[in-house]
């Protein structure tokens, strides 16, 4: 089931570039050119990141494309933790004396690329970094990779919807996957790919 979830959400389509880091996760080359990621990595990793999150309770969630607003937000409310999205200001989690300040255990971010500012952060302030990350990402600073399709909509909100179920269950929160009362669609940002791109620039 897992699987047919995942490939309903593109979450196995990779991009036609692919760094060294990425290279790994990847089962194989499309006749297009577009890579394809291992299914059985990608649980894997969703498992293993929804075990490893669930051991704090000052998570947050960062998204600076709005395709992950909707995602990062109710992936933060489900969780108890906290969702920045737009832009991360400098200082939000290395100054004390900044008015949105905020003291995470760890950091889960959409996109290890637009999301630089809040990693560079994370890392300085020495909290674990999660990031879902796509075959065009580098992996330098995170210390758990998640690899999927990091841009499409649907994407986006199947893994997070995945991570917080996992969370809750981790934590004992919920018995079972038919406990979590959320869907899939609850995640999903309504705004149109082409729209997001051009509020982006």
């Amino acid at each position: 089931m897992a699987y047919e979830q995942y490939l309903s959400a593109g979450m196995h389509i990779g991009m036609k570039q692919q760094t060294k880091d990425m290279k790994k996760f990847i089962y194989k080359i499309r006749e297009d050119g577009l890579a394809v990621f291992d299914l059985q990595i990608i649980e894997k990793r969703i498992k293993l990141a929804g075990s490893f999150l669930s051991k704090y309770s000052r998570i947050m969630a960062v998204s600076r494309k709005t395709t992950g607003w909707k995602p990062a937000t109710k992936f933060a409310e489900i969780i108890n933790g906290k969702a920045v999205t737009g832009r991360f200001l400098p200082g939000t989690i290395t100054n004390s004396s900044f008015e949105g300040y905020y003291e995470p255990e760890v950091l889960l971010a959409i996109d290890p690329f637009v999301d630089m500012q809040a990693i560079k952060e994370a890392v300085k302030m020495r909290i674990p970094v999660v990031t879902l990350c796509d075959t065009s990402n580098e992996t330098s600073q995170i210390d758990l990779v998640i690899p999927l399709n990091n841009k499409g909509r649907k994407s986006i909100a199947m893994v997070c919807y995945l991570l917080a179920k996992e969370i809750l269950k981790n934590r004992g929160t919920i018995k079972s996957d038919e406990e979590f009362k959320y869907k899939p669609e609850d995640f999903e940002s309504t705004m149109e790919e082409p729209q997001a791109r051009a509020i982006e620039r």
